[in-house]
């Protein structure tokens, strides 16, 4: 069994059972009866046994943006959807289904979003290559 430290005055810590060995020994279990026992009598909590430490201010720690999420959960509105539309391929208006400028500018629009998604690939496979000792090199 581990020692007993003394922390905070009176109080013995003896907090490894998963790795202290000797808890299964004769007279362990009546000893740590004894001790609970022993605590029960000294402490008498009252109503508030807290009521020596200040009331803390939670609000020191949230930014704006926590603010304003609690105020939207307070009242209950959903959370905001992600927007798609800059992902959307639009046709041509109506008015326009036999304009050729029109169709495109839907087709350089869909190229270029078909670029943008493979320079993003392209990012992440140099990122999961290179990334990890790049950051190394950096933190050094």
């Amino acid at each position: 069994m581990a020692g007993t430290a003394s922390v905070a005055g009176e109080v013995f810590v003896d907090a490894l059972p998963y790795f202290d060995q000797g808890y299964d020994a004769a007279g362990v279990r009546e000893a740590a009866g004894a001790l609970v026992e022993e605590e029960t009598r000294r402490y008498r909590p009252t109503k508030n046994y807290l009521s020596y430490l200040t009331i803390p201010d939670f609000a020191t720690f949230e930014t704006e943006i926590m603010r304003n999420e609690f105020e939207r959960l307070a009242a209950r509105q959903p959370m905001e959807l992600l927007s798609m539309k800059r992902y959307e391929l639009p046709a041509p208006s109506a008015g326009q289904k036999n304009d050729i400028t029109a169709w495109q500018e839907c087709v350089n629009n869909s190229m270029a979003q078909l670029e943008h998604q493979a320079v993003r690939i392209d990012n992440l496979e140099l990122m999961s290559q290179y990334g990890t000792n790049a950051w190394k090199v950096y933190n050094e």
